[in-house]
């Protein structure tokens, strides 16, 4: 057959249509579904997008079994006396006045032939796309003497809530000239900058409750996020009452004995009093059981979040194997908008914009001491890729870090605002 040019302009813009149509499905159902697991900062954001973006045309389930979430992100704030924990708490009333459908439960199954997600009290959700966001879950073996049944006797905290509660209540109870030992976890991980923002807090409050108290800590690492501040901050305010131990002096072969409220460090037992450990960490159970993972996160392609093993399945945040981008609320809630803007055109055929990220991690040290680092990124067939970052500067002025602070507080009203109206 010829191609004229008539023939050309038409059959192209047939498939241009073709491809900005809405989805129609087999089953028959009025309007495309949207199932979120995991109301956090990726989760939340992305049921909130689209659902106020789609102005009703897309039907958007919020699978989440808190009532009350609880941001793991300013939850070390509270630990150093500076945030109350209703301060960190949200609940999701907005977010179901807004047009999405909460579903306060457990996801435990996910059949991508049918399209459904099973929940724990035996309901089953349809889904046209399907978005998880569930976080972290810890890896099984990854300290030797800890697993889950020692987290009430050996808190992580890296779930907020009940265990960041736990962990406070545990700083407070500490002997005069105690002991508080952290086991660092390995890269990578939620929050890169989160444990060592934890040691400044912990030593904020011991210094002004208990202040011949001890801070130990093993770290598998060499080196950590923003690693000169903190060493810096350190230093400058809590002289003599921290001790890191890096891997280069063993602080990668460590046991726990949570019966005996031990700490081996390279064959050196230190007796403890408060003992916080942060495992390793891998997706969240529902990305493993949707068979999304390649066992420990889920790699997505950067245009849009879509899962590498089902293009209908997405994944943000903490569980996602993206790129360059950190692990933090911030990432997952920039990953957010972009997935919802690609599913909100995937489903009606509205306009996609270019995928364009930003993340930045603040961190307080003390009293108005804050430091930040952060970057912005972009798309590319491979990843989600760094296009250029800043971090704050060592030997800055108290104005510097006091603004860099109230910046921080700012930006928590403005993000949990974005999350959940």
């Amino acid at each position: 057959m010829t191609i004229n040019r008539r023939h050309f302009l038409g059959t192209s813009a047939a498939a241009a249509a073709a491809l900005a149509a809405p989805m129609v499905k087999a089953d028959g159902h009025g309007k495309p579904r949207v199932v979120v697991v995991g109301g956090g900062a990726g989760g939340a954001t992305a049921a909130r997008y689209i659902a106020k973006d789609s102005k009703g045309e897309i039907d958007v389930t919020l699978i989440e079994p808190s009532r009350m979430y609880y941001t793991c992100f300013f939850s070390n704030l509270y630990l150093g006396g500076f945030k109350e924990i209703e301060d960190i708490g949200h609940s999701y009333g907005t977010l179901a006045s807004g047009g999405v459908n909460v579903v306060h439960d457990w996801a435990i199954g996910v059949d991508r032939d049918a399209k459904t997600v099973t929940l724990a009290g035996g309901a089953t959700v349809a889904y046209d796309k399907l978005i998880l966001s569930p976080g972290i879950d810890f890896v099984e073996g990854a300290v030797e003497g800890w697993d889950l049944s020692a987290q009430n006797a050996m808190p992580h905290a890296y779930k907020a809530g009940s265990q960041s509660e736990l962990l406070k209540a545990q700083l407070m109870a500490m002997p005069e000239g105690g002991t508080f030992a952290m086991v660092a976890p390995p890269n990578p991980y939620r929050c890169p900058p989160g444990p060592y923002e934890r040691v400044s807090m912990v030593a904020h409050f011991l210094k002004n409750n208990n202040p011949t108290a001890k801070i130990i800590v093993a770290d598998p690492k060499p080196k950590f996020s923003k690693m000169a501040l903190f060493q810096e901050g350190w230093a400058n305010n809590y002289e003599g009452m921290i001790d890191w131990i890096g891997s280069d002096f063993g602080g990668d072969n460590v046991s726990v004995d949570a019966n005996a409220m031990t700490v081996t460090i390279d064959g050196e037992v230190t007796n403890v009093d408060v003992c916080n450990v942060i495992p390793a960490m891998k997706a969240g159970r529902i990305a493993e059981l949707a068979g999304v993972t390649d066992g420990n996160w889920a790699p997505v392609n950067a245009i849009d979040m879509s899962t590498k093993a089902d293009p209908d399945v997405y994944v943000l945040g903490d569980s996602s194997q993206q790129g360059d981008m950190p692990k933090s609320g911030f990432s997952a809630n920039s990953q957010a908008k972009v997935c919802a803007n690609a599913v909100r055109g995937a489903l009606t055929g509205s306009r996609v914009f270019p995928a364009k990220f930003a993340n930045t991690c603040w961190s307080l040290i003390d009293t108005n001491n804050g430091v930040k680092v952060g970057a912005t990124y972009e798309a590319t067939d491979e990843k989600i890729a760094k296009v250029d970052g800043f971090i704050s500067a060592t030997g800055e002025s108290a104005d510097v870090r006091k603004a860099t602070y109230e910046e921080s507080e700012g930006w928590y009203t403005g993000i949990t605002t974005d999350m959940f109206g």
